[in-house]
């Protein structure tokens, strides 16, 4: 897929989630914790820990692929986005779709709900103290 395509099909997903789900931070930050349970393998979201994924500690408002100390793909590390409410809606619904050769073997998340809620607990616990 060139990259004019690549970008293409990451505006349509978030511009779907832009009008289908205005407002982000509406999610339940309890069951954002329950939903975080698909992603503990492999995310530490309150701890400067890389496990098989990268923390997530400052997550939003940093550029994709630039934690120090984890091996990313070259996929990633090119993306470059900035994670905010809707890159990340985007790559948490369709990881290898927005991002193809990430190596994050993670399908995704089939329902809004879910996305909103893990967005609102991982707002609140990313946050860098």
């Amino acid at each position: 897929m060139s990259a004019n395509r690549l970008f293409a099909a990451t505006a349509l997903v978030v511009a779907g989630f832009a009008i289908s789900s205005p407002a982000f931070a509406e999610g339940d930050v309890k069951a954002g914790a329950k939903v975080f349970k698909k992603c503990k393998a492999c995310h530490v979201a309150n701890k400067e820990k890389n496990r098989v994924g990268p923390h997530l500690v400052g997550l939003f408002g940093r550029k994709a692929g630039t934690v120090e100390g984890y091996k990313y793909s070259k996929a990633m590390i090119k993306h470059g986005v900035e994670w905010d409410d809707e890159t990340l809606a985007a790559y948490l619904a369709a990881p290898k779709k927005v991002v193809k050769g990430t190596k994050m073997a993670f399908a995704g998340l089939r329902k809004e709900k879910d996305i909103e809620n893990i967005l609102a607990y991982l707002k609140e616990e990313t946050a860098a103290e």
